[in-house]
């Protein structure tokens, strides 16, 4: 769907008007937006708009890394958008000129269509330009990812909090799921953080202190989610590390159990054994006590050992 948006010279604004109109001489500048465009819409890029073939190209691209290209009547981004559901980044391209501003997605892309919103509602926007209607859409865009975030980060804070009563298994599916799910977030942030301060360091924005300070504020924000993906990343680290650490000293107690009661009945099972073979010669066999006297030998050994695991320390697993 192709959308446009007119300023007049007269500062007034012109809403879902012909492509051709926009070349009248009335008109200041501009706001194009190719929304999901079908193939016939897609073409106006080259035949209306006349960019340059590159920067056409790389809208097609599939998912291009966030980028500023400089052209001679346009300056051409990329960057990302992401998707609330599936974290996954989608790509948004601005081309932005001195009286026009084309917005070009293949995706719904609701962050544009909350800044549409706010400048078809607040006539001070219109004598902004279109490099204001830019840094609104990447601002948007940018503030779209800390939801996302805080969502992962409450995540995180409640497996830290539980009482453990799920499995080990399952804790560490969880773990590792939003691990991904931050690797993915990483992904998307830390190119826009490189192309913002490439933003900042263009010639033609160092000396407009005012626009400069925007951008600015989406390069402090990019900065503060990096930081706040690095510091889940390690909580993600270390909750894996305690939960293993705990599991291992849990099979250590069970080993040591194990230990515990194969010990005491290993000299056991050999009396037993002993005393159940069935030779002639035997004369403990014949005892008229003798029963009781080995089942006596037997709890004594028990008692001794216990007795002697006690002092060893043995014990002190299960307090």
């Amino acid at each position: 769907m192709l959308k446009h948006i007119a300023i007049t010279k007269d500062g007034r604004l012109l809403s879902d008007i012909s492509s051709e109109r926009l070349k009248d001489q009335d008109i200041e500048w501009y706001w194009t937006d190719f929304n999901q465009p079908p193939e016939e819409e897609a073409l106006l890029l080259k035949s209306h708009f006349h960019f340059h073939p590159l920067s056409i190209e790389d809208c097609f691209h599939h998912l291009q890394r966030p980028k500023l290209d400089q052209y001679e009547q346009y300056l051409f981004f990329v960057i990302h958008a992401l998707n609330q559901k599936t974290l996954a980044s989608e790509e948004v391209d601005l081309f932005v000129g001195k009286d026009f501003i084309v917005t070009f997605h293949l995706h719904q892309s609701p962050g544009i269509a909350k800044v549409r919103k706010q400048f078809l509602e607040n006539k001070d926007l219109w004598k902004k330009g279109p490099n204001h209607i830019a840094y609104m859409v990447m601002d948007q865009l940018v503030d779209e990812y800390f939801p996302i975030l805080y969502q992962i980060e409450d995540r995180l804070n409640e497996i830290a909090e539980s009482d453990n009563r799920k499995t080990y298994g399952t804790l560490m599916n969880e773990v590792f799921d939003i691990r991904g799910d931050l690797l993915k977030l990483r992904r998307t942030i830390i190119p826009m953080r490189d192309l913002l301060y490439r933003i900042l360091n263009i010639e033609h924005l160092k000396e407009n202190r005012e626009r400069k300070a925007y951008y600015s504020d989406i390069y402090d924000h990019l900065l503060k989610l990096t930081e706040i993906v690095e510091n889940n990343r390690d909580m993600t680290a270390d909750l894996r590390d305690s939960y293993q650490t705990l599991n291992s000293n849990r099979m250590n107690a069970i080993m040591m159990t194990l230990t515990i009661v194969s010990t005491i009945f290993i000299p056991l099972t050999f009396i037993a054994g002993v005393y159940g073979m069935n030779f002639d010669n035997m004369p403990e066999l014949h005892w008229r006590y003798g029963y009781f006297y080995v089942l006596g030998v037997m709890a004594a050994v028990v008692a001794g050992m216990v007795i002697w695991f006690r002092h060893k320390g043995w014990f002190d697993i299960f307090k």
